[in-house]
């Protein structure tokens, strides 16, 4: 394989890969299981939402605010929802970010990243962080009239003044939870990416036998799709289908983990390590490890053994609201 199509297509694997990844995030057991503890003990939904998904604001959760559904099922109000959730991404790329609706109501995006690029937010919301009065509903009415809608409904009222109400500072302490977490999914999704095995068919468990066997040497896709008992293009097929990565991004991501497992010893050379875990050249893997890390492998190993604990802590979130 060459490594400047290695490092072409780890470098390029566009859109579609990092949605493939956030599906994959998504349905995994560590980010389930935080969901449903955050909603359980909060009260509050919460979704793991791609980088410019065009779904209305915590799309799919159990835990809607009863006035926000009453909003995205209006074509109107639904586009007004949405422009809004647009603006909050645009800000929070660079950080955490809460935004308040005309309604009053916060919404919050916390930015995951995977390397260097923010792949997905972690949303919660639809909470007012003051007690709803009359006063602010009249406005709130005069917003409902001003996008066609019946402001004097009185469902409207009703589902309004049931909205989940906290203190900005509980509010803040939340924001400042869902950011470790996020950061802990940004320190995991790449090994989600080469370990899940779920509904995995026997040829690409093969496949991945091989990969692991021989990931020190240098692999070519075709020694692999034999491996698998298939021809190259079917197994480039099966395989992008069942891992979500491609052949080259899936054993790129191998190797990553591979070097940050050896650099685990203080004592293994940066160098040794890439050339052990199978990478051609240095240039190629400084690249490719600081698109899947985030960061220089020297700056990982110094973070890692700064802490003591064989994990890369990732920068802390400054928190906006």
């Amino acid at each position: 394989m060459q490594a400047s199509t290695l490092t072409q297509e780890t470098a390029n694997s566009g859109d579609h890969a990092d949605r493939d990844l956030v599906d994959r995030l998504r349905k995994s057991e560590i980010f389930r299981d935080y969901q449903k503890a955050f909603e359980s003990a909060t009260g509050l939904p919460l979704t793991l939402r791609a980088a410019g998904s065009f779904h209305e604001p915590l799309y799919g959760s159990k835990h809607p605010n009863a006035f926000c559904e009453k909003m995205t099922a209006q074509n109107k109000s639904c586009a007004a929802c949405l422009k809004h959730q647009q603006a909050m991404e645009n800000e929070a790329m660079e950080k955490s970010c809460t935004s308040e609706c005309f309604a009053g109501l916060s919404d919050s995006a916390v930015p995951v990243r995977i390397g260097e690029r923010v792949v997905a937010f972690l949303q919660t919301g639809q909470v007012l962080l003051r007690q709803p009065t009359e006063r602010r509903y009249s406005a709130v009415v005069r917003e409902l009239n001003g996008l066609g809608l019946d402001g004097g409904d009185r469902s409207y009222r009703e589902a309004y003044f049931s909205s989940h109400v906290i203190s900005p500072a509980k509010h803040e302490s939340l924001i400042r939870l869902l950011g470790i977490f996020a950061q802990h999914l940004s320190l995991v999704s790449n090994q989600l990416m080469v370990t899940e095995a779920s509904s995995e068919s026997p040829t690409i468990a093969k496949a991945r036998a091989f990969i692991a066997e021989h990931l020190g040497e240098e692999i070519s896709l075709s020694q692999v799709a034999h491996a698998a008992g298939m021809s190259v293009y079917y197994f480039c097929k099966v395989f992008k289908k069942e891992k979500g990565l491609t052949f080259t991004e899936y054993l790129a991501r191998l190797r990553v983990e591979s070097v940050k497992t050896m650099l685990l010893n203080p004592h293994k050379r940066i160098s040794e390590a890439a050339y052990d875990a199978g990478f051609q050249s240095l240039s190629q893997f400084n690249r490719v490890f600081r698109h899947f890390a985030g960061e220089s492998p020297s700056n990982y190993r110094d973070s890692v053994h700064k802490h003591g604990n064989g994990v890369s802590p990732a920068p802390r979130l400054t928190h906006a609201a």
